[in-house]
């Protein structure tokens, strides 16, 4: 009983901490090697439980087999003196010492190690944030919560499997925001495992009870009556079931009735991916920018592709390039972007990590309203800022962007670093500021965004990949390499060309790290054009 109680307190505690672990698989690592350090805590506590009873059912044993003899013949039992002072000690003395032992709480360490660690413990936002995350890549690279609960990602063969109450808990999580398009897929899935033979703790009543009413709420009123008559068999007391499968009925005649229309019953296909139609939403080119994220609908043409190139740059003569210069390949002719190989060797990648990873906190976007800097669903990562006096290699990467560019990055922004979690991405946005937000980076003073430069710090298994909707380019992550593309014409107007996006990582760790170069300083560097799009 105590175990049960310390265990509900353990786990009560865990629910008061703070949130966003989930935005970054470089802090979510430091839980396991935690997890690992609580499941030997829990071992100890196991092996001091179980030597505690040991030497309990000692004395019971011991006990039963002296009572026994004693009780057959009290009087001649007692008259030998030696019985007569032992049966003193051992209730004056010898059953206190078991009392004692009785009292003792092996589970005080556990609860220590825990009190310790728990606030570093994921809480109810992060679950959903996670929960939210597989939705989002289920969206984005079209697959189906099957492949989820079974492990089947592309290119990745894993034993990390979706019970049915895992998957009952992921359409709970969209069924309390009212996202029924993804409740709908992830309670199937559940009874269909169920179906299946699959043992659960959640009943086939409530995952048909959550089911059939997400499925009416999609507009489905024959499946959704069909449902409902399943949990009717099930349980014909269902508090619910009764009522809706009367209105069901009613609304579905009703409906007929005024289109003019003959019943169809419902199919017999089960429910799906593609089933439903999803939902639009906020971003207007979704469709094109998940397609993207999926390398579909690139448009590399031959003709674009002929006129893509590759080269050593030095930097217009750079001193410290120009013995050993840079590789440079074309990723893009119009807009320019580029790559640049071999940026940063895998020390250097490190010691930025290193830096940057006791400051990770969820990265922010700008408020177009307010100005305020806040934290937004559709950006998933954990960000941190180094300057060159944190470390050398900070000051040598800065330097190396400079040579590289042929920009001053003495007005440009500190290096920032980026980590995503899970599902990790970053929806389509501007690195510039547009007219309708002229104050972004007024506090700055130099002037806006005119060029980024993106280190990608590691090699992503799956997903990942940086998009362009508007020209419908994909550039994916390759470790020590960096992109470089202008923000601004020469004239300083936006292009907003470079509309660009980090897909969400299905698959692997995404470190990155940005410097974004602003124009003051830029005068002779990058003198003005005599258009405005020159």
């Amino acid at each position: 009983m105590k175990f049960l109680v310390f265990i509900s307190w353990v786990l009560v505690s865990c629910l008061r901490t703070h949130a966003e672990v989930f935005t970054s698989i470089g802090q979510m690592t430091d839980l396991l090697y935690t997890e690992k350090e609580l499941v030997q805590s829990l071992r100890d506590y196991i092996k001091a439980e179980e030597s505690k009873l040991a030497a309990v059912k000692s004395w019971a044993n011991k006990l039963d087999a002296l009572t026994r003899v004693s009780t057959s013949d009290p009087e001649g039992y007692l008259a030998h003196p030696v019985n007569a002072y032992k049966l003193m000690k051992r209730l004056n003395t010898e059953w206190s010492e078991l009392e004692s032992l009785v009292l003792q709480n092996p589970s005080d360490g556990f609860i220590s190690n825990m009190s310790v660690h728990r606030q570093y413990f994921p809480d109810e936002e992060d679950q959903t944030g996670a929960a939210k995350a597989l939705m989002r890549l289920q969206d984005t690279y079209q697959l189906d919560s099957e492949a989820f609960s079974k492990g089947m990602l592309p290119g990745v063969h894993s034993n990390a499997v979706l019970t049915v109450d895992d998957c009952f808990d992921m359409g709970k999580t969209a069924y309390n925001d009212a996202d029924y398009y993804h409740a709908v897929l992830w309670f199937q899935q559940a009874l269909k495992q169920l179906d299946d033979g699959e043992e659960a703790a959640v009943s086939k009543a409530d995952i048909l009870d959550y089911l059939s009413y997400s499925v009416y709420q999609m507009g489905d009123l024959p499946r959704a009556i069909e449902l409902t008559r399943r949990l009717v068999a099930i349980d014909p007391n269902h508090q619910r079931a009764g009522g809706n499968l009367r209105y069901f009925e009613q609304l579905l005649m009703k409906q007929l009735k005024e289109s003019n229309q003959d019943y169809q019953p419902p199919s017999e296909e089960p429910i799906q991916l593609g089933t439903y139609t999803r939902p639009k939403d906020h971003l207007p080119e979704r469709e094109t920018y998940e397609a993207l994220c999926r390398g579909e609908g690139l448009q590399l043409t031959e003709a674009r592709r002929s006129r893509l190139f590759c080269r050593y740059h030095d930097g217009k003569r750079s001193p410290r390039l120009l013995l050993k210069p840079i590789k440079e390949e074309d990723e893009w002719d119009n807009p320019h972007i580029v790559r640049y190989l071999n940026i940063l060797s895998d020390q250097e990648i490190e010691k930025i990590k290193e830096l940057a990873k006791p400051r990770l906190a969820r990265a922010t976007v700008r408020d177009p309203k307010t100005g305020v800097l806040t934290t937004a669903p559709y950006r998933v990562s954990k960000s941190a800022w180094l300057e060159g006096e944190d470390d050398p290699v900070i000051d040598r990467v800065n330097q190396r962007i400079q040579d590289i560019t042929g920009l001053t990055v003495e007005t440009a922004e500190l290096l920032q670093v980026a980590n995503y979690g899970v599902g990790g991405q970053y929806e389509p946005h501007f690195d510039f500021s547009r007219k309708d937000e002229p104050d972004a980076f007024k506090r700055l003073g130099t002037g806006n965004r005119m060029a980024t430069f993106l280190n990608y710090m590691s090699d992503v298994e799956a997903g990942g990949a940086t998009v362009f909707p508007d020209f419908g380019a994909s550039i994916w992550p390759r470790k020590g390499t960096a992109v470089f593309w202008y923000n601004l014409f020469r004239s300083g107007e936006g292009d907003y060309r470079t509309r660009h996006a980090a897909c969400p990582v299905l698959v692997g760790s995404k470190w990155v790290s940005n410097k974004w170069i602003h124009e003051r300083g830029q005068e002779f560097r990058r003198p003005c054009g005599l258009t405005e799009v020159d």
